[in-house]
């Protein structure tokens, strides 16, 4: 006869025909031929008997049914360059600041307004379509380019982003969605 103590982290008790949950079962077990004992230590609260709400299958679906079908605005031009052009004073005052840029400012400036600028253009539309991965391109072109500060200057860009795009979009647009 040989037993063996192991965990067992999810035992359903089957002592009731309903397929609700009755317990949850940390325990030693003993494995003596093929049977196996539990000694329950936790216990769940009686839910026979309550009903828990839901929505009917129908409203669900209309619900994702339309998720699915919205669609984003498409970039906007004119807001594009606005926009690019604010980005490009701010950073270039922001950056000139610091040190560490010395006269390559204009330049990591220039690098990260280009990013910047064919984001806004071909991928923007709107609030919840900000991405980050335009900035992550900036921090990567910099430092392929040998130009210092490139994880700053896109920590810079980012957060400019984050505070301005959208509610510039929100006004640009009358706070219209389509």
């Amino acid at each position: 006869m040989t037993s063996s103590t192991s965990l067992v982290p999810f035992l359903v008790s089957s002592s009731s025909s309903s397929s609700l949950l009755h317990s949850l079962c940390f325990s030693q077990t003993r494995s003596i031929s093929s049977t196996t004992a539990c000694k329950q230590r936790f216990l769940f609260p009686s839910v026979s008997g309550r009903e828990f709400p839901t929505l009917r299958f129908s409203s669900a679906k209309r619900l994702i049914t339309r998720a699915a079908e919205y669609k984003f605005p498409d970039p906007i031009p004119e807001f594009a360059d606005a926009e690019t052009e604010k980005f490009k004073s701010h950073l270039l005052k922001k950056l000139s600041k610091k040190d560490m840029y010395g006269e390559s400012v204009e330049e990591v400036v220039g690098v990260c307004t280009e990013i910047f600028s064919t984001f806004l253009h071909s991928e923007y539309g709107g609030p919840g379509t900000l991405l980050v991965i335009p900035f992550v391109d900036m921090a990567d072109t910099l430092n392929e380019l040998g130009l210092p500060g490139g994880p700053q200057a896109a920590r810079a860009a980012i957060k400019w982003a984050q505070d301005h795009v959208d509610k510039d979009w929100k006004e640009w647009t009358n706070g219209d969605n389509n």
